[in-house]
C-alpha cells in the first residue's frame, strides 16, 4: 500500500513569519491547521520535519536531538534567506523545547510553547512511545498484524540510543529558561498525560520575559493543536502574535 506521507510546509503570505515546530515522533500535520489559520490572517509560516520524522520508524532510531536541532536552525535560516527579518516561533511538545532554545540563541519576536516538557520520563518509558509510533505507522501503512509483529521484533533489536540525549536536551533547556527575554505565551492542556503539566509553570515562572502569559486549556490533552479546543488555541496564538512589536 502506498502511503501519502505528511510533508514540511512553507505558507508564504505576509512579511511576518512564524516558525512552527512539531513534537517528538510527530510531524508537520501537528501544526498544519495552525499554519493554515495563520495564513488566512496574513502570517507566513514554515514547518520543517526533524530528521527521521514523518517517515518510516526505522529511520528515526538512528537520529537524535543534534540532528533535529539542525533542522530547526535550517528552517529559521530559510526564513532569513527568504527575506523575513522578524520571526516568531511556536512549538508543540519537543517543538516547544526547541522554541525556548531558539529564544535564547536567535533573535525572535515572540515564543509560544504548547505542552512543552521541562522534565522527561525514563528512557524506557520514552522508548515505549517510540514503539507505539512504529506500530501506529505500520498500521497506517495497511500492513497485516502478522507482518507488523514480525517487523516490530526486528525493530526492537535496534535500540534508540539518542533518547538519553533527548533527556539531556530538555534538562539543558530547562536550565536556560531564565535566558529567555522575548514575549512568551505558555499553552498547556489540563488533560495532558504525556508530560508533567507543571512544566508550564516552570517555563512561565523561570523565564525573564516581561511580557508573558500562561493559559490552561481545561478540555485538551497533549497534542493540543489537534484537540477539542484547537479553534480557541488558534485565536489565542493569533491574538498573542498581534500583540507583538512588529515593524512590518
Amino acid at each position: 500500500m502506498r502511503v501519502s506521507q505528511p510533508k514540511p510546509f512553507f505558507f508564504k503570505t505576509g512579511p511576518r513569519a512564524v516558525l512552527l515546530l512539531h513534537g517528538f515522533t510527530g510531524n508537520s500535520a501537528d501544526v498544519r491547521m495552525l499554519g493554515r489559520f495563520l495564513e488566512t490572517n496574513g502570517y507566513t509560516s514554515i514547518a520543517p520535519h526533524y530528521a527521521g520524522h514523518g517517515v518510516a520508524p526505522e529511520k528515526l532510531v538512528g537520529t537524535g536531538p543534534v540532528d533535529w536541532w539542525k533542522d530547526v536552525e535550517q528552517a529559521y535560516d530559510t526564513l532569513i534567506e527568504e527575506g523575513y527579518t522578524e520571526i516568531a516561533v511556536a512549538g508543540l511538545s519537543l517543538g516547544g523545547v526547541f522554541s525556548l532554545k531558539l529564544g535564547y540563541t536567535k533573535p525572535v519576536k515572540g515564543i509560544v510553547t504548547m505542552c512543552a516538557p521541562m522534565t522527561m520520563k525514563t528512557t524506557d518509558l520514552m522508548y515505549q512511545g517510540v514503539l507505539k509510533y512504529a506500530r501506529d505507522y505500520k498500521q497506517y501503512e495497511g500492513k497485516s498484524e502478522e507482518l507488523i509483529e514480525e517487523e516490530m521484533k526486528v525493530f526492537q533489536e535496534k535500540p534508540m540510543d539518542s533518547l538519553a540525549d533527548l533527556r539531556a536536551l530538555v534538562a539543558d533547556v530547562k536550565a536556560h529558561v531564565d535566558h529567555v527575554y522575548a514575549p512568551l505565551f505558555v499553552v498547556q492542556g489540563r488533560l495532558d498525560t504525556v508530560i508533567d503539566i507543571n512544566s508550564a509553570n516552570i517555563i512561565y515562572d523561570h523565564s525573564e520575559s516581561i511580557d508573558k502569559h500562561i493559559k490552561w486549556y481545561e478540555n485538551s490533552g497533549h497534542v493540543i493543536t489537534l484537540d477539542k479546543e484547537k479553534k480557541q488555541l488558534h485565536e489565542d496564538v493569533f491574538t498573542f502574535l498581534e500583540s507583538l512589536d512588529w515593524s512590518v
